[in-house]
């Protein structure tokens, strides 16, 4: 019973009216109003995002058109550099397209197309794809699983986007070693743990990091995470961060 509450599997209920049975259910009970308060806490911080996102770029469109209309005599002669204005219109309306082109991408997650895949494979491959930008930096990437011959049932392709976007994260924290480990579970699920050595992420935002467009990065779109989380749950798994600290941060995909 108590995995089904920690995963969120609440679809039950004990008809007997004993003591116990009375007191499993007011337990699952309260387990149901935290999923839900988390939703809903979650669903607001999107919404404040999208609102603050929308208004950042709308209202200076808006201020600005206002003023080059009250600028404008007549015979369409203006005081105002009409040309810098209207590509700075042009831009801003350009940037919200692009926002609004994320928000898509965020809410339309393709449906996997699952095949049996060998871990070693995947991740070899997404290391190789990497290796340039790995170079770069100065860093290297490596893969140690804990028993051999690892599979998972999984879309190639969107596995391979969330360790790709997860090690990209990690070179822009500084990261120098970023190492992959993988393992079976108690429940036969299959666990990957990816571990870097960059600055760890800021107490405050470790709970907000998979909220749609929350991020800690100035040219960060904020969606990578949430991604992740989404289609790791159409998968029937789980992506979380399991600690960040001076010492390492690690995020754990769990494939059930």
């Amino acid at each position: 019973m108590m995995d089904a509450l920690e995963d969120g599997e609440l679809n039950f209920r004990f008809q007997d009216k004993n003591k116990f049975n009375r007191t499993l259910n007011r337990i699952r009970t309260i387990f149901e109003k935290q999923r839900q308060q988390h939703e809903q806490d979650s669903w607001t911080k999107l919404i404040r995002v999208l609102t603050h996102e929308i208004m950042n770029t709308v209202s200076p469109i808006a201020s600005l058109s206002d003023a080059l209309s009250k600028s404008m005599d007549e015979k369409g002669h203006s005081e105002l550099d009409v040309k810098a204005g209207l590509d700075t219109i042009s831009d801003s309306s350009k940037n919200l397209i692009k926002f609004v082109e994320t928000y898509r991408e965020l809410s339309g997650v393709a449906r996997p197309l699952k095949k049996a895949i060998e871990l070693q494979d995947l991740i070899d491959k997404v290391i190789g794809l990497d290796q340039e930008l790995l170079a770069e930096k100065g860093a290297v990437c490596t893969y140690t699983p804990e028993e051999p011959d690892l599979m998972v049932y999984a879309d190639e392709g969107q596995i391979s986007q969330i360790l790709i976007n997860l090690i990209k994260n990690a070179l822009q924290a500084g990261a120098k070693h970023i190492n992959i480990t993988g393992k079976m579970g108690k429940e036969d699920d299959v666990i990957l743990c990816i571990a870097n050595d960059g600055e760890p992420i800021p107490v405050s935002a470790q709970e907000q990091i998979f909220v749609p467009f929350y991020t800690t990065k100035k040219e960060g779109s904020g969606i990578g995470l949430s991604l992740a989380r989404q289609i790791m749950r159409q998968h029937n798994g789980s992506i979380d961060l399991v600690k960040s600290d001076v010492n390492e941060t690690v995020f754990q995909m769990v494939f059930r």
